[in-house]
């Protein structure tokens, strides 16, 4: 301690200035992963995780920026300079609680959000070398705090009870951060989930290599501490109508954050060949109904020696690449675009390609051809890029008389989602729009008195974050509904 004197002179103690951070220059601290021959042959997590010297090394490489730009690319404002600083300062209860402040799910999103498009496309050092490794940070905080007993976990305060009661449908990433948000501020909620586990696209769509569901589970676990109950088997729009959890069920608000699982096919001939998937089937399957354990696991799945997947996007790398775990001789990836255009994260092309999924780059299918109704190829036509098109990309234009098969006995479709119909045929006075999903203001009401939405069912197939976003967003507009 120094000492000072005051304003009438008498000496005082004041505390030593805390040394200025000096960022550690270089590239950033790479991340261990399971050797690529061994993991195309097993469904454990991909990437280990950063250590707890590997994870300060790689926070010390930040500058703490006065104006932190990489906050402004978070969805949800994360305050990522401030969790940072409590690694660099050795507490990581402080990180944690930082990250939570904003992030219910922090080792969930450390997985699989696509860090490289928001706050690491935003970070300062990205100008000119690589970014912090936001999200691989991230991850080992949420990580830290997973392996904590629950009693020493980070968990959010629950706010005294408003005796209003909220029912949320679904339990993917836009339901379970509404659902956390609503008991926080002390509201009594119920998540209807309409499969046998919760967590949504997180359980079922996501495979265990990429996002492991005790990492899920444990997550959802902090929910369920904080009072909030989680009933499955529920099928909002068939057990319960919108109408009847207001009504008969005695629900004050409701959000519907039921996502966007319908599957979407081509509507070329062969598609209703045996050995075609749409990917929400395959990837169900074998994520949520453990088919890779088959027979140990009551579900099968149909394990094809050569398979074709389409589409370019991560649904379609990781039905690719779950297909060679299962013991596919060949996988290949048809897309109709070049590997520039692919919206799959960079990462998740690199990992399929070191397991040995092969690309077909311009090429679209046109058919799949079939004997004695079993799958036997798939005729595609090859594929030029022409001017762009309303999303920005060069439109993909067929080439004449370019057609080619590709032998295989596997068809997995992954190109793309719509919303279910069956909630909003349940909930009629509920404006859709003309792909089916519901319309929402800016903070989530829909046209239906006291009824909120968010995630995929609204926008389409996007991010975990970012339907996490819209999550918190309708949880503060239901407060505001309750509170009249």
């Amino acid at each position: 301690m120094s000492q000072v004197d005051d304003a009438q002179g008498a000496s005082i103690d004041t505390p030593p200035e805390k040394p200025r951070h000096r960022a550690t220059k270089g590239p950033r601290v790479p991340m261990r992963e399971q050797d690529a021959a061994r993991r195309a042959t097993n469904f454990e997590e991909v990437a280990v995780g950063y250590s707890a010297e590997e994870a300060h090394a790689e926070a010390m490489r930040c500058i703490q920026c006065k104006n932190p730009t990489c906050i402004d690319g978070c969805p949800v404002n994360i305050d990522i300079k401030s969790f940072i600083a409590a690694i660099i300062d050795g507490d990581l209860s402080e990180g944690v609680r930082v990250l939570k402040e904003r992030n219910a799910l922090p080792a969930v999103c450390g997985r699989v959000c696509p860090q490289e498009e928001q706050c690491e496309a935003a970070c300062v050092l990205a100008r000119k070398g690589e970014p912090v490794a936001i999200g691989r940070i991230e991850r080992f905080l949420g990580d830290h705090d997973l392996a904590c007993e629950m009693d020493h976990r980070c968990a959010p305060e629950v706010g005294p009870s408003t005796g209003k009661r909220c029912a949320v449908v679904g339990s993917g990433p836009a339901g379970l951060a509404c659902a956390g948000e609503l008991r926080r501020i002390g509201h009594e909620v119920t998540i209807f989930e309409a499969l046998h586990a919760p967590g949504g696209v997180l359980t079922y769509g996501i495979p265990e290599f990429r996002l492991p569901k005790a990492i899920v589970g444990t997550e959802i676990e902090m929910l369920s501490e904080m009072g909030v109950t989680i009933e499955t088997d529920m099928v909002i729009g068939a057990t319960l109508t919108v109408d009847e959890l207001m009504t008969e069920e005695g629900y004050d608000a409701v959000f519907v954050g039921n996502g966007a699982g319908l599957p979407v096919f081509m509507g070329i001939p062969g598609e209703n060949l045996n050995g075609v998937y749409s990917a929400n089937e395959f990837l169900t399957r074998v994520n949520l109904m453990k088919a890779y354990e088959f027979p140990s696991s009551d579900t099968p799945v149909w394990r094809g020696r050569k398979v074709a997947v389409v589409g370019g996007g991560n649904v379609a790398m990781d039905s690719a690449r779950t297909a060679i775990r299962l013991g596919a001789d060949e996988v290949f990836l048809a897309y109709r675009r070049t590997e520039d255009e692919m919206p799959a994260r960079i990462e998740e092309v690199h990992h399929a390609r070191e397991e040995g999924v092969e690309f077909k780059m311009l090429c679209s299918p046109v058919e799949i051809l079939g004997h004695d109704g079993f799958v036997t190829g798939l005729v595609a036509s090859r594929m030029e890029l022409g001017e762009p098109d309303a999303s920005g990309r060069r439109a993909p234009m067929c080439v004449v008389d370019s057609e080619f098969t590709i032998d295989c006995d596997t068809v997995i479709m992954a190109v793309g989602t719509r919303a279910n119909p069956l909630l909003s045929k349940a909930a009629p006075d509920i404006e859709l729009t003309s792909r089916g999903h519901i319309v929402t203001d800016e903070q989530g009401a829909t046209t239906k008195q006291g009824v909120f939405a968010g995630g995929d069912i609204v926008t389409g197939a996007a991010t975990v974050i970012l339907a996490m976003g819209a999550g918190k967003r309708a949880a503060q507009a239901m407060d505001s509904h309750l509170r009249g």
